[in-house]
């Protein structure tokens, strides 16, 4: 269950989609678990929780880095501050080997450049692979973080570009084309829990697995939702609407932010 924000009173409405977003993803991580995070989004939402309400996150990065405590955010896995302020600084080998496929990693944060019903990611090509219209970053270790980490967490905005009927290519397994896809093929985790947008939180069907619709940000409605997605969007009986960020959420953020801007 997403972590919910102290009793401090909400901040005023003017914060943007980005900020509640990244704010809502943070919240869904809590005391000392292991993350492994993405660089982008998935890393400013990591580092705010660490510095709001989960400082014992244990936060992990595919160059090899446990334990990063980084004072600004860092640019790639390879940012120098992440070996700087890590506990251990270990082979890309290692962390995949003996972190990651063992199920070592409680949480997974990644983003997607698509995205189906079904939580599948891409990242790999837009269009045909034989042909694409466009090359994507592509894999790095996506894949095996969707395979293996307890749950997966996807923060990602939501436009119908992105939220997408059937992937292009299946970079990042979600729930395949359905239930019994990810134990068919042997996949140590839950795969992902929660999809975190600009619009509001998705979670899979405990019988269906489709993403269903189950948190609107404040201001934002079912039908703007269903049209930033591809999909017939699947709409919880019990929807509610997220809290708002508080001031001290916000400052945390913007200031982690104003970081990122300023040289190394």
């Amino acid at each position: 269950m997403t972590a919910q924000p102290s009793a401090e009173a909400a901040a005023p409405a003017d914060y943007t989609a980005d900020e509640i977003m990244t704010v809502t993803a943070s919240r869904a991580l809590r005391g000392e678990m292991t993350c492994f995070v993405g660089i982008g989004l998935p890393s400013t939402a990591a580092n705010l929780a660490r510095r709001t309400h989960a400082p014992d996150l244990v936060l992990v990065y595919e160059s090899g880095t446990l334990g990063s405590k980084p004072t600004r955010l860092p640019l790639s896995i390879g940012d120098g501050v992440l070996a700087e302020t890590a506990d251990a600084v270990i082979s890309v080998p290692e962390v995949f080997n003996y972190w990651l496929q063992p199920g070592r990693i409680d949480v997974g944060f990644l983003g997607a450049a698509q995205l189906d019903r079904f939580g599948n990611i891409n990242t790999t090509v837009v269009g045909d692979y034989r042909d694409p219209k466009v090359r994507l970053p592509g894999a790095g270790g996506a894949p095996e973080i969707a395979a293996s980490c307890g749950e997966v967490v996807v923060v990602v905005r939501q436009t119908p570009r992105t939220f997408v009927e059937r992937v292009d290519f299946v970079t990042s397994m979600g729930y395949g084309t359905g239930p019994g896809h990810r134990e068919r093929l042997g996949l140590r985790g839950r795969g992902p829990v929660r999809v975190i947008t600009d619009l509001g939180v998705l979670e899979p069907d405990p019988a269906t697995c489709e993403l269903t619709l189950t948190s609107v940000h404040p201001g934002v409605d079912v039908e703007r939702a269903r049209e930033a997605t591809g999909w017939r969007l699947a709409v919880a009986d019990d929807l509610t609407v997220t809290s708002a960020p508080t001031s001290s959420e916000l400052n945390v953020l913007r200031a982690l932010v104003r970081t990122a801007t300023e040289e190394p």
